[in-house]
C-alpha cells in the first residue's frame, strides 16, 4: 500500500510511503526501510517483500529532498543536484527526523481505533534498514554521533532494537571510535567486494569500518563476492545497474536471519550466523560475527 503521511511538526514535508504486511493480522515486529541518494519508496523492493513474507511489517519510506526527484528528467543537472545533496546538512538532518516521525506515526496509528495499523505492529522489536544514504541513516538512527549537536534531536532512537546498514558509510568529522562510541543496538553491515564510492571516493575496505569498531552490542559483516554498491538498492528507475537483482536474495536471507537472532531471540538463527550462514550465502562470500551471544556459538 502506497500513502503519504504528514508529520504535523513539519507541516512542508509531506513522507511518501509504501507499507508491506504480513498475512498474519497479530502483532509483528517492524522495520522502517531508507532508501540511497536518488532513490525511492519502491527502492529496496526485494528486502520488504522478504520481511512481509517471512511475518515482518516493512515500511519503506521516500525521504524528500534526496530522493529521485533529484535526478528524474534532470540530466546533467540532475547530478549536479545529487553531489550538492551530499553536502546538505539540513538534508541529512531531515532524514533522521523522518525516522523518528516514522516510529511515531506508527506508533499512533497502531493504538487508533479502525486505522489498518490497528494491533498489528509489536513496538518492543523495531529494526531499522537502508542502503547507502540510508545506510548513514540507519546508523545515526541507533546512536554514531553527528559531528555537531543537532536542537530537538535525541538520538539514538531507544525504540530501535536492531539495524541493517546496506553499504555503510564511514563517519565523516570525526574519528570512527568516537562516531561509534554510543551505538546503543546490534548491527548487521551488509557490503560487497566491489563496493566502491557512487558520489565519494569510499573503498570496499572502507566499508567495513563500522563493524571493525563496534563494540559492546552484537554485530554481523556479510561481504558479499562481487557485489558493487548499486547491487543493493533495486532501484529500477535509475537503470538496469540499480535493479540487478543477483545478490537480493543472499541480502534478504542474511536481513532475516540477524533479524530473527535480535528482535526474535531466535537461538538458531543465532547458531546460524555464527557459524558463517553455510548454505544460505556462496562460495567467496564472507560471514563475521563479533560481540555475539554465547549462547549463539557453536
Amino acid at each position: 500500500m502506497d500513502a503519504t503521511w504528514q508529520d504535523p511538526a513539519r507541516p512542508d514535508r509531506p513522507i511518501p510511503i509504501k507499507l508491506r504486511l504480513p498475512a498474519t493480522r497479530a502483532p509483528a515486529p517492524l522495520v522502517v526501510i531508507s532508501h540511497g541518494l536518488g532513490g525511492s519508496r519502491e527502492g529496496l523492493g526485494y528486502l520488504g517483500a522478504a520481511l512481509a513474507e517471512a511475518g515482518f511489517v516493512a515500511l519503506h519510506v521516500q525521504h524528500p529532498g534526496t530522493d529521485a526527484a533529484l535526478w528524474q528528467g534532470r540530466g546533467a543537472e540532475g547530478r549536479q543536484a545529487m553531489m550538492a545533496a551530499t553536502a546538505d546538512v539540513r538534508a541529512a538532518v531531515a532524514r533522521l527526523r523522518d525516522g523518528v516521525f516514522l516510529l511515531d506515526e506508527v506508533a499512533r496509528r497502531n493504538a487508533a481505533r479502525g486505522d489498518m495499523l490497528q494491533g498489528r505492529v509489536d513496538l518492543g522489536r523495531v529494526a531499522v534498514a537502508g542502503h547507502s544514504f540510508g545506510a548513514w541513516t540507519v546508523q545515526h538512527l541507533i546512536g554514531q554521533r553527528l559531528p555537531g549537536q543537532v536542537p530537538n534531536l535525541a538520538l539514538p532512537d531507544r525504540r530501535i532494537r536492531a539495524g541493517i546498514a546496506l553499504s555503510p558509510i564511514i563517519p565523516k568529522g570525526l574519528p570512527p571510535r568516537v562516531a561509534f562510541g554510543g551505538v546503543a543496538a546490534p548491527l548487521l553491515s551488509v557490503t560487497g567486494t566491489r563496493d566502491g564510492g557512487f558520489i565519494d571516493q569510499t573503498t570496499p575496505e572502507q566499508r567495513e569500518i563500522p563493524f571493525q569498531t563496534i563494540s559492546g552490542v552484537p554485530q554481523a559483516l556479510l561481504v558479499l563476492e562481487g557485489a558493487t554498491h548499486m547491487a543493493f538498492a533495486d532501484e529500477g528507475l535509475a537503470g538496469a545497474r540499480w535493479a540487478d537483482d543477483t545478490y537480493h536474495q543472499r541480502t534478504a536471507a542474511v536481513a532475516l536471519l540477524f533479524l530473527r537472532a535480535m528482535l526474535l531471540e531466535d537461538a538458531t538463527a543465532r547458531r546460524v550466523l555464527a557459524q558463517g550462514a553455510p548454505g544460505v550465502i556462496a562460495p567467496g562470500d564472507r560471514l563475521a560475527v563479533k560481540d555475539w551471544p554465547a549462547t549463539a556459538r557453536p
